[in-house]
């Protein structure tokens, strides 16, 4: 068995820039969003989705730390600790508010964003002795949305782009596509995975031409969407919820595009993130089996480094270190 740590885990200060980065780009994105952009969620949900996000983490931390018999990470550690603790609820409940569209029901939405920030807690398995959490927490929390109520749906893609035209669309994807290549090769080190999501995507979706007909242009064309490389560059990417070794990254970049391409052939909408959801549960599927069996071998796992960082698409929504 595993002692419980009585003191909270390091941060890897990689992964605190990084979120710290990302928490600075959606909060940027979302002020450019209602003012320029054309975003069609009332103009307070993202402040009510942040609050409750904060609400929710700082909660679940706290009884966390009562039942681990440790120090809440946001305690004795200043108005800096204060916010790296807070960055992977920002991102989650910023990206939830975006993503989604649910009409005028705000409480499906704030739903959501309990959903996605509790999901770190609740669903995770052992890595090297320590507790991680599996599922991408936005990605989560929207899927269950579209699975709970079958009229939501994700917000409309264009609104990215709606009242912007010539250039401007085009220069606000390469913006995004250079801002998440920075971060993912100095600090995530996610390349490898954006590599085997992006190569398997084109093999996908010229195969699905080539066995039933489907347009292989429009397939390809919804690359060059803003919503996509939001998708690419920080939703996929979410560092505590995918695979550290690049072959690792590879399997699950593609696995994600495998799963879409079967989801779509089969008529399933919104297949970017259900896909995302189940190859996420199959790696804590994965990761539970090598637990147990390691428990069953009767040896002792290498105690993992005391480094933890949660966030999004950490999400980060979410979050930080893999296995």
């Amino acid at each position: 068995m595993t002692e419980v740590p009585t003191t909270p885990p390091r941060h890897d200060p990689k992964i605190v820039t990084a979120l710290r980065r990302f928490a600075i780009s959606i909060t940027v994105l979302n002020i450019a969003g209602y003012t320029v952009l054309g975003f069609e969620q009332p103009w307070l949900w993202p402040i009510l989705a942040v609050a409750v996000g904060y609400t929710v983490e700082t909660v679940l931390e706290y009884i966390g730390a009562r039942v681990e018999k440790r120090r809440p990470r946001f305690a004795g550690s200043g108005a800096k600790g204060i916010l790296e603790f807070l960055y992977p609820s920002h991102i989650t409940a910023l990206a939830v508010n975006m993503l989604l569209y649910v009409n005028d029901r705000l409480w499906v939405m704030l739903l959501g964003v309990i959903i996605a920030v509790s999901a770190k807690w609740v669903l995770r398995a052992p890595v090297r002795g320590r507790p991680r959490h599996f599922m991408n927490p936005s990605n989560f929390g929207i899927a269950v949305v579209l699975l709970l109520f079958p009229w939501a749906s994700i917000a409309p893609p264009y609104q990215f782009t709606e009242y912007t035209d010539g250039a401007v669309d085009w220069i606000i994807p390469a913006v995004i596509v250079a801002l998440g290549t920075l971060l993912n090769a100095k600090l995530t080190g996610r390349m490898w995975l954006i590599g085997g999501w992006l190569v398997v995507f084109v093999l996908q979706a010229v195969l699905r031409g080539v066995l039933f007909d489907t347009a292989i242009p429009p397939a390809l064309g919804m690359m060059t969407g803003v919503a996509f490389v939001l998708f690419t560059n920080y939703m996929v990417t979410d560092p505590g919820t995918t695979p550290s070794r690049p072959v690792a990254q590879v399997a699950f970049g593609g696995g994600v595009a495998v799963t879409y391409g079967i989801m779509t052939g089969l008529g399933i909408a919104y297949g970017l993130f259900f896909a995302t959801a189940v190859v996420c549960l199959v790696r804590g599927g994965y990761l539970w089996l090598v637990h147990l069996r390691t428990e069953q071998a009767g040896t002792s796992p290498a105690p993992a480094p005391a480094v933890e960082a949660r966030g999004v698409p950490s999400e980060s929504g979410k979050a930080p270190v893999a296995a």
